[in-house]
């Protein structure tokens, strides 16, 4: 049989026991843990492949009609978003982050004005993007060996 005076202890030995559980004690380990997925790169429909225009001092293309910044170069596609950047291979996606120490150099520190295209730049249309980009890095090559012949040479 439950006594008045048991009921009385069971009920103030729970009440001690939650506050020994819940109370925060001195050594006791805490764990913060945060889960940052990020934001998702919002699509962009480009409706025809885009003509391009190599940005002056750089050898980046950039495709200037588009309502978003992307850049082609060397091979691939990049676009920032956000202090971020995600590359594709192909134009319209589909795009995947890259880390900050993955995007080019060149294309990081594009010159300011890269959206102003001098006179004499014209649109290279997108079918002609890859054989431009391929004959421009052949060029630069036999130049820099050429260079770099010379150099030695004297």
């Amino acid at each position: 049989m439950i006594t008045r005076k048991n009921c009385v202890t069971l009920t103030l030995g729970l009440i001690v026991m939650s506050l020994l559980f819940f109370y925060p004690a001195k050594g006791r380990a805490e764990v913060d843990v945060s889960v940052n997925i990020g934001l998702p790169l919002p699509a962009v429909v480009i409706s025809a492949p885009p003509a391009v225009v190599m940005i002056p001092g750089a050898p980046v293309y950039f495709a200037p009609d588009i309502e978003v910044d992307i850049f082609f170069y060397r091979g691939h596609w990049y676009r920032p978003y956000r202090q971020r950047w995600y590359r594709a291979s192909h134009y319209n996606g589909p795009w995947c982050y890259i880390a900050p120490r993955a995007v080019p150099n060149v294309i990081v520190k594009l010159p300011p004005g890269y959206r102003h295209i001098p006179p004499g730049h014209e649109k290279i249309p997108y079918g002609q993007l890859k054989k431009h980009w391929k004959e421009r890095e052949k060029a630069e090559k036999k130049a820099y060996k050429s260079h770099k012949h010379r150099r030695h040479g004297d």
